[in-house]
């Protein structure tokens, strides 16, 4: 069994791929408003809204149980329409040693595809891959884009 993972999942959404992609490099702490079940808050601890360098924190309900993260965001790429959070604190590092999220919004007709790439290196073999937590990014991406059908942004 290997140390270092990486796990994908990509799927359609009926958001604009820049719309989708402005909620997780600009204004993710939107995001518990169009997630509240899943994410609980995210707030601001360094930096700027919207500039490489920040530091978030997020406070979330994952596998029966409130957790937070806290990650810089390393890369935003408006051309590509790429974000990349990196783990510095929080539950995941409980297992992993370290641990990186990639969402990339493509346009497709009036919609978008949506990729999410976890990589990832665990503290020790006996840690499970984190497809459960996967599945949950997917979960509320698809609540941000249901939101940002509803409520365009003008």
């Amino acid at each position: 069994m290997t140390l270092w993972g990486k796990l994908e999942a990509q799927f359609g959404i009926d958001a604009p791929a820049d719309q989708f992609h402005d909620v997780f490099s600009c204004r993710p702490h939107h995001i518990s408003n169009m997630s509240p079940h899943n994410i609980h808050d995210c707030d601001l601890h360094e930096g700027e809204w919207g500039k490489e360098g920040a530091i978030v924190c997020w406070k979330y309900f994952h596998d029966g149980s409130a957790k937070v993260a806290k990650q810089v965001i390393e890369t935003i790429d408006d051309v590509n329409l790429l974000t990349v959070f990196k783990m510095i604190e929080g539950d995941l590092m409980k297992e992993y040693k370290s641990f990186k999220f990639t969402v990339q919004a493509t346009p497709k007709g009036e919609g978008s595809v949506v990729r999410w790439t976890l990589e990832y290196e665990k503290i020790h073999e006996n840690i499970q891959d984190p497809y459960s937590l996967l599945e949950f990014i997917v979960q509320f991406s698809k609540d941000v884009s249901a939101h940002l059908v509803k409520c365009p942004k003008k």
